[in-house]
């Protein structure tokens, strides 16, 4: 396993990164503003499950076939921008009178989690960090390099999952008094489904220069 100066640079390299709004982030901190933090929790879980998805992946050598295979790459790129554009536009052109409900009445946790899963699962940008990034904190004198990953992957998850927690807790407060008012509340709205549309476009045309 890697060793404990090893380990203390992995952890402070991670959090450097998580403090960083990604996509991720923004899925947490939309449903947190707009149905309180329960959702924002259940987003944050089902994130974190697709993390673990990504690790494990890196681990048997799935991530290098998004590296080497075109046609994969584009294939799980364009399911993760459809998927953000679908969000943004239902939420876009979901009249007032339903948010107000969906508000007082949060989606199941089931559906909250499945949704975090999908945005995190779909986004190829997550498989290719952690096959580029966990790599460079991999020893292969001290073990398998497998398990070393696949380590290091849930060290980054669990640490990915206290900070996007945090997003979650401080973003579900805000919500509460932006809710108060209903002109903001409409223009959450729009920010929010611009937000989405947004990431979907951003998802769609990253790494285009590449082909």
């Amino acid at each position: 396993m890697p060793t404990l100066p090893t380990l203390g640079l992995f952890l402070l390299a991670a959090l450097g990164l998580l403090l960083i709004p990604g996509p991720a982030v923004l899925h947490v901190v939309t449903r947190s503003v707009e149905q309180g933090r329960r959702a924002g929790l259940a987003s944050v879980l089902g994130i974190e499950l697709a993390g673990l998805t990504h690790a494990a992946a890196a681990a048997i050598g799935l991530s290098a076939l998004l590296l080497t295979s075109a046609l994969a790459f584009s294939v799980v790129k364009y399911l993760g921008a459809a998927y953000l554009i679908f969000l943004g536009l239902r939420t876009l052109l979901t009249r007032e009178q339903y948010i107000q409900t969906t508000v007082q009445a949060p989606k199941s946790f089931s559906r909250l989690f499945t949704q975090g899963f999908v945005v995190n699962l779909l986004n190829p940008k997550t498989a290719l960090f952690f096959y580029a990034f966990l790599p460079q904190f991999v020893d292969p004198a001290r073990g398998a390099v497998g398990v070393q990953i696949l380590f290091l992957g849930g060290l980054f998850v669990l640490t990915a999952f206290c900070t996007d927690g945090l997003y979650a807790l401080l973003s579900a407060q805000i919500g509460k008094m932006l809710s108060r008012s209903g002109y903001i509340r409409r223009v959450r709205r729009y920010v929010t489904g611009c937000i989405y549309i947004a990431l979907g476009i951003a998802t769609a045309i990253a790494g285009s220069e590449k082909k």
